[in-house]
């Protein structure tokens, strides 16, 4: 359902402490083979702000792989490359909302994280057959045994929420993240 277009590889992998859920990849992104990698994005921005990982930098587009190793993955609800997720069709999220859901179980993280009301919303009304008017933070429905939780969209299209609001989701998502493992 790609018809030979780029799209970004996956970063999921057993043990993750959070999966980041997109809508699907950017045009630039999928052509570049990394995540949120246009400029103007600001996911990187927010969650080097957030510290969730620990150093001592700045992290950018490209750092998928060192971040996967430190507890952190990446996937999307839709693989399907576009300039905007507003061109994604009701088929898309048919096909594709099911395949992540079985990516998601199957590596069960700790939290699986949507970037996105909008995204968490079609996934799952498409995977979970669930019609739901979400909210951030938190959400009462698992993802086997991972929690769920929304932070908004980073997109710069996303104008309705400031970089420093992105960043305290983020922080949010962090301190979940450590009261869920301090449980044991």
């Amino acid at each position: 359902m790609t018809s030979g277009q780029p799209t970004l590889p996956d970063h999921l992998r057993d043990g993750l402490d959070i999966a980041f859920v997109g809508i699907n990849p950017g045009a630039y992104s999928a052509t570049v083979g990394r995540y949120f990698a246009t400029p103007t994005n600001r996911f990187w921005r927010a969650f080097s702000r957030s510290g969730i990982v620990g150093i001592n930098r700045d992290l950018i587009s490209g750092d998928e792989e060192w971040l996967n190793d430190a507890g952190v993955g990446f996937t999307d609800v839709v693989k399907r490359a576009s300039a905007s997720a507003s061109s994604l069709k009701a088929a898309d999220y048919r096909y594709w909302a099911p395949l992540t859901l079985c990516k998601l179980k199957e590596h069960a993280p700790l939290i699986v994280c949507f970037n996105g009301l909008t995204g968490y919303q079609a996934f799952a009304q498409y995977s979970l057959n669930l019609r739901l008017k979400p909210k951030l933070g938190v959400q009462v429905e698992r993802i086997g045994t991972s929690w769920v939780f929304v932070a908004p969209n980073p997109s710069a299209a996303n104008a309705a929420f400031s970089l420093d609001v992105i960043t305290g989701w983020y922080q949010k998502l962090g301190q979940l993240r450590d009261s869920l493992k301090s449980r044991g």
